[in-house]
């Protein structure tokens, strides 16, 4: 009769070094995002750098949306002239 070995398995997982580097820091920014400066009279998101109007009640419109605050608040009408 001969020796008989034990034999053992040992399963180690590797993963991607990605995966670690994610699990020990979380996710990248990969897009940075401009800074939230609040919401105009619509609900718009107002980003740093948005060009905005500030109104004499203290409220503010993006620049994007005077056109649609003058028809909706002021009652303005745009024409093509004839």
């Amino acid at each position: 009769m001969g020796v008989k070995q034990k034999r053992t398995e040992v399963n180690i997982m590797l993963e991607h070094p990605m995966v670690t580097q994610i699990n020990k820091t979380g996710y990248p920014n990969i897009v940075a995002q401009p800074e939230h400066s609040g919401t105009d009279i619509f609900g718009n998101e107002v980003l740093a750098g948005d060009s905005e109007i500030l109104l004499p009640n203290g409220e503010m419109v993006l620049e994007d949306s005077l056109e649609d605050y003058l028809i909706e608040f002021l009652g303005f009408e745009f024409t093509i002239a004839k």
